[in-house]
């Protein structure tokens, strides 16, 4: 086990006396005294150099200043010894022949290191170590390298927290004076914080103040937790967060007089002590402003400021007011102002008076606006979004605008600022723009499964800055049991570098319509849908924009023959929608159309960004009108908005408002036929309003069957997955939705969670109530004197009209014909007496209930967590249906997940 450096041995000369004489006899004349001879000198007669094996002899004298002819003394021997072993480069020195002169200087080298291993430690890996150290294969052993790296060990593992580590270096000799080093690490527990008391405080509680700190007491509910653990760095920063918590409350002569963590004994746990003086309490008294600037009217600037008389003292206000002034002079054209705020404190009446001073500046001027950063993206792309120009006034409002419409972009990584520099004179300004791009093509391939649509298969690539111009490219083919589309669209936002902006879409969908009978989810209706549309947008003012559009889409909506379609004849053949199976409502449903619609949209938009706004508002208003040609003629209106507000300390509360409303302008198609088609109505439900199913608020029909019952007495089913329920949707509707994200630590925003809280209203509403299918007949039970509902029973008839008879070959096949007894003579006579059995088709009873055509609100509150994870995007909502109406379809917990491969 490698201990202390051993001392060197050191040989020295022994003295030599001069030689002893004798004192000679007194006489009666003193003798002068005895001039005492010279001390002989020592000079180096020979130098030579033993047990040197990798070393050689001149490069050992050269650490020594010993040279041959040169006189010596103790002291230079002594020297050369310290400098050969501050070499390290030998493990032993000494020297002989110092009574001779003929110096001999004996080494035993340091050995080569071989391997350097490390046992025993777990939570750090090896190679974090390793770049640590000094001691490496192939380098001179010293002790005091060893010591050395131990030392820095033990500070990897203190900045983990682990205080208990230990540290201990073994050395293996081999042969050719090598070694292996090895470092046994026992790491120990992960040191925690056991206790924070605070001494001295009287106004806040300790869990209070503990609430402000980053460092947590050991608990069993943050197992999980690393700020748990003791940090020095961390010790320093909570001091001065408790220091901006008190200046926040009023407390300005609040300090920290001590602050002291200390292991337990066993290493396993720190204690730490604040002492800490809180002082009185301030109010602010006179808020002042003091401006150079002959521009500024000072009592109007101090109006403007967050900071008021009166309030207790706000050190965070104060830091608000510097930034409402900086930004206040930005508007301005003024750059580069310094704004100090002074404080006079009274002590007596307890008041910090502020005044806060604008030193004299220029008016400045953007001298250039440089783009740098961008390799893929033109400049002009970038330069296009900036709201100034070179030789303009310089605006901090339009610096904040421009930044947000850069980040709107999402071609570049988030957090982009435009800086200021200072230009070539004083009242010059430079605007950098310095971005860092981020990868804007998409190329998926994803699966997944989704509560809405069941397995999904989706492929896409989409390119949002197409050739470096901005130019937004994309191809998307999505797959599901219920859904299947294809889409291709191009947009140019600047149109021959003109700010207007066209778009054109091309697609083909394949919509399949549903509801659920037990397990089973079973299609209604089919909309296949091809068409295309046309885009364009021009801005109005800097929040103003209008944009219009054309698009011509055929429709073909159909029913599942086998299941909603009568025989028509003998040869199977079915081309005839039976509402006693489908309904009226979707048998009107049924057709070929074309839709031919011109539409525009007015715009406002402050959002500062459009990917995910945190502040701002948007406002939509926008009307299609379908008739420009085609088989349908409608005027569908809707407008929608959204507002974002941050509440501080991260908190982001949003609300987003639409609504709408569909007039026909055809018309009517029969009575209890709504003039507005099922498949160009608004629905509501799930993802638009969570609580809900897919299109579960809203105007339905359910059909709910007669069943009997154990006691043989006819009932109504009550099992509601045995109920047919077919959403009809609505020409109007409204939704809002409040929403409120919470902050995230920076850990958590990089694994890309973002949760959120939310409260959803809406309702949709206002279509013609349908007429019922069938009226079924009744009769009395004549033991129970109950009326019960009959099922309806039809004759099954030939393309004729005739009705359908069926009858027994004498092979034993059966067979069918129009002869109500007897057999077909084969010249359109019946032979034979024999009855034969009429075939039917029997429809079982049911009740038809028109049930949701309400404008009263549906609410639902919950909670939800977005997760762009690595296998795909991911969302979950846990949300309660509140207030809901008869025949709503609710739902507790909704999720999407796709899986990328």
């Amino acid at each position: 086990m490698l201990s202390g450096v051993p001392l060197a041995n050191a040989q020295t000369a022994p003295n030599t006396a001069a030689p002893k004489t004798k004192t000679p006899a007194l006489a009666a004349t003193p003798a002068p005294a005895p001039v005492p001879a010279p001390a002989p000198q020592h000079v180096i007669k020979s130098l030579r150099v033993e047990g040197s094996q990798r070393i050689e002899p001149e490069t050992v004298l050269s650490y020594t200043k010993l040279r041959t002819g040169q006189v010596y003394t103790n002291e230079i021997l002594d020297q050369a010894l310290r400098d050969l072993l501050a070499s390290d480069l030998f493990a032993d020195v000494s020297i002989a022949g110092v009574e001779t002169g003929d110096i001999t200087i004996r080494i035993r080298e340091n050995p080569i290191i071989n391997r350097v291993l490390l046992e025993g430690n777990k939570t750090l890996k090896s190679d974090k170590i390793t770049k640590e150290i000094k001691l490496a294969p192939r380098q001179i052993f010293t002790r005091t390298a060893v010591r050395q790296d131990v030392a820095r060990i033990i500070e990897l593992y203190r900045r983990q927290g682990r205080f208990a580590a230990r540290i201990e270096p073994k050395m293996v000799s081999l042969d050719q004076n090598r070694v292996d080093i090895v470092f046994e690490i026992s790491e120990g527990p992960k040191s925690k914080v056991r206790a924070i008391n605070i001494i001295g405080n009287t106004v806040f509680s300790d869990s209070k103040l503990r609430e402000q700190m980053v460092t947590k007491q050991a608990r069993l509910t943050r197992f999980f937790s690393s700020n748990t653990s003791y940090d020095q760095d961390r010790l320093a920063y909570d001091q001065q967060k408790l220091r901006q918590f008190y200046l926040t409350e009023g407390y300005a002569d609040f300090r920290v007089t001590s602050a002291v963590a200390e292991l337990t004994p066993d290493k396993k746990d720190f204690i730490i002590t604040y002492v800490v003086e809180e002082g009185p309490r301030y109010k602010f008294g006179d808020i002042t402003v003091d401006s150079d600037i002959r521009d500024f009217d000072n009592n109007k600037l101090a109006a403007t400021l967050v900071a008021k008389k009166g309030e207790w003292f706000n050190a965070k206000k104060v830091e608000d007011s510097v930034t409402s002034l900086n930004e206040s002079a930005g508007l301005f054209g003024y750059a580069f102002t310094d704004v100090n705020p002074d404080y006079q404190r009274d002590a007596d009446n307890l008041t910090m008076s502020v005044n806060f001073h604008i030193a004299e500046a220029k008016r400045t001027y953007v001298e250039r606006i440089e783009v740098t950063g961008n390799r893929n993206t033109q400049d002009k792309v970038i330069r296009r979004e900036i709201r100034m120009a070179e030789g303009d006034a310089f605006n901090s409002f339009q610096i904040k605008r421009s930044q947000d419409r850069i980040n709107s972009l999402g071609f570049f990584q988030d957090k982009f600022e435009i800086k200021n520099e200072q230009g070539s004179a004083p009242d010059r300004v430079i605007l950098n723009a310095n971005v860092e791009e981020k990868p804007t093509g998409e190329l998926s391939l994803s699966a997944g499964y989704s509560s809405l649509e069941r397995f999904i298969i989706q492929a896409g690539i989409t390119q949002r800055n197409f050739r470096g111009k901005g130019q937004e490219l994309r191809a998307n083919v999505d797959y599901s049991v219920y859904s299947k589309s294809i889409q291709l669209g191009f947009t140019e936002p600047y149109l021959f570098d003109k700010n207007i902006a066209l778009g054109v879409d091309v697609f083909r969908r394949d919509y399949n319509s549903f509801n659920y009978l037990g397990d089973q989810r079973q299609t209604t209706y089919s909309q296949v849908s091809t068409g295309f549309q046309v885009r364009f947008g021009v801005p109005l003012t800097e929040y103003w924009s209008l944009s219009g559009r054309y698009g011509l889409t055929y429709d073909q909506v159909g029913l599942d023959k086998a299941t909603y379609y009568s025989d028509t004849n003998s040869d199977g053949i079915v081309d005839t929608c039976d509402p006693l199976k489908a309904g009226r409502y979707l048998c009107e449903a049924i057709g070929n159309r074309v839709t031919s619609a011109v539409g525009y949209s007015l715009v406002f938009n402050s959002l500062n960004s459009g990917l995910r706004p945190t502040a701002g508002q948007r406002l939509v208003f926008s009307q299609d009108f379908a008739g420009l040609g085609g088989d349908v003629r409608y005027i569908r209106s809707r407008i929608e908005g959204s507002k974002y507000w941050n509440l501080g300390k991260g908190f982001i509360f949003s609300i987003n408002a639409e609504g709408g409303y569909i007039k026909s302008l055809e018309k009517s198609r029969g009575p209890g036929i709504d003039p507005v088609r099922i498949t160009d109505r608004f629905y509501l439900g799930e993802p638009q309003i969570r609580g809900f199913d897919i299109r579960g608020v809203g105007p339905r029909v359910q059909r709910i069957p007669y069943i009997t019952d154990s006691n043989g007495d006819q009932i109504l089913q009550t099992d509601r997955n045995q109920i047919v329920d077919d959403a009809l949707g609505g020409r109007a509707y409204y939704m809002v939705r409040f929403e409120i994200e919470p902050p995230l630590s920076g850990g958590v925003r990089e694994l890309g969670l973002r949760p959120s809280i939310f409260m959803d209203v809406g309702a949709v509403f206002g279509i013609k109530r349908p007429l019922p299918t069938a009226t079924f007949p009744t009769h009395v039970d004549p033991t129970t004197g109950k009326t019960i509902v009959d099922p309806i029973i039809t004759p099954i008839t030939d393309s004729s009209g005739h009705p359908l008879y069926g009858y027994t070959l004498p092979d034993g096949t059966g067979s069918t014909t129009t002869c109500p007894a007897g057999l077909p003579d084969g010249n359109g006579g019946c032979n034979g007496v024999t009855p034969n059995s009429a075939l039917t088709n029997t429809i079982s009873p049911f009740l038809e209930r028109f049930l949701g055509d309400s404008p009263k609100p549906r609410l639902s509150i919950g909670f939800g967590v977005n997760w762009n994870s690595p296998f795909g995007p991911l969302r979950i909502d846990i949300a309660k249906a509140l207030l809901h109406q008869k025949g709503d379809d609710t739902k507790l917990v909704t999720f999407n997940v796709g899986t990328q491969f």
